[in-house]
């Protein structure tokens, strides 16, 4: 007799991860169908992708901080210091590869500083990362309080480097025709999340992230050490940080001291809305980077509905993640009821 084979049900971060997706196509398909306008064109998509790839690469790590069942609001504040320390060490001469070390440096220093406080001594994460955030802040607005342009030529060369993809393009009123356009921190930031899902999904140390995060003394159980896992997830969000700062500066081409500001608040916000839970042990970087389409798109219907106002984006955000916040907590009470 054969044996009936049954599909293994959804866990909760592929479930959780399953509806971010769903609800971020439906909602752009929405947008197409209601406004029309940009949201027909490609290169609205590339568009949410070309502003938000620092975004994207800040979410990336404090996914895998949350997945451990940790935080940190300094990501925001280390991108600021980031793009601050690239422009000045640029406009002094500085070479382009120099300004990429030093950047991955800044985030280095940060995720080993708050990573040994936060794993080995064993102070509260929100205690910790709030000290590097006005750390960093402050250390911007020391740098420099006014806003700063980079002129070096072979740093606009790699800024304005971009792919042109005709046949994805659209002709604009005058008849011309518009290349989609795709700038180069996009491949960066695809990069890191290719790096992060192969991390979390194949990798040893990716399955520690996740035990730690559901129940660490059943990680300590299984041998795995805790202190030096939540040690890494903190270094490896401090690098990402430092890269997300580089990638800031290839777009902008300048810095102030209010670079990145609330750049934590939406990453958390991308995180969770991508099925990553507070309380750790859940989240996947598949629906990392869809939280922050879904985040970008809500923002883009508000301001195409001519609601241009910039509280009203901070509502619509408010709200988005207070629905996102109940579905997990609905979704995931009634599966832990039928496993029961």
């Amino acid at each position: 007799m054969k044996t009936k084979k049954f599909k293994e049900p959804l866990t909760n971060t592929q479930l959780l991860m399953t509806i971010t997706i769903c609800i971020f196509i439906g909602m752009y398909l929405l947008a197409m169908g209601i406004l029309g306008g940009g949201f027909l064109h490609a290169q609205q998509i590339f568009d949410m992708l070309n502003d938000n790839a620092s975004l994207i690469i800040v979410s990336l790590g404090l996914t895998i901080v949350m997945i451990g069942g940790g935080i940190d609001i300094s990501v925001g504040a280390v991108t600021s210091l980031t793009v601050m320390s690239c422009v000045l060490y640029l406009n002094r001469g500085g070479s382009v590869v120099g300004s990429i070390l030093l950047a991955i440096a800044i985030g280095l220093a940060f995720g080993i500083v708050q990573g040994l406080l936060i794993s080995y001594l064993e102070i509260q994460p929100f205690i910790v990362t709030l000290a590097g955030m006005f750390f960093a802040r402050g250390f911007t607005t020391i740098l420099s309080v006014d806003p700063q342009k980079v002129d070096h030529a072979g740093f606009e060369v790699l800024r304005k480097a971009k792919l042109e993809i005709p046949w994805l393009g659209y002709y604009a009123g005058n008849g011309n025709l518009v290349p989609a356009r795709i700038e180069l921190g996009v491949f960066v930031a695809l990069l890191c999340f290719v790096l992060v899902f192969i991390l979390l999904k194949f990798l040893k140390l990716g399955r520690a992230f996740y035990a730690i995060g559901g129940n660490q003394t059943s990680a300590l159980m299984l041998g795995i050490n805790v202190k030096f896992t939540r040690f890494i997830s903190y270094l490896i969000c401090g690098v990402l940080s430092g890269i997300s700062g580089f990638v800031f500066t290839m777009h902008t081409g300048a810095g102030n001291a209010t670079n990145a500001a609330g750049m934590e608040m939406n990453a958390i916000a991308s995180s969770i809305i991508g099925g990553t839970l507070l309380t750790g042990g859940v989240g996947n970087p598949i629906g990392t980077f869809f939280g922050a389409l879904t985040l970008t798109t809500i923002k883009k219907i508000v301001v195409s509905s001519g609601l241009n106002d910039p509280w009203w984006q901070s509502i619509t955000t408010g709200g988005m993640l207070c629905f996102f916040i109940l579905l997990q907590s609905v979704v995931l009470s009634k599966r832990s009821k039928k496993k029961k």
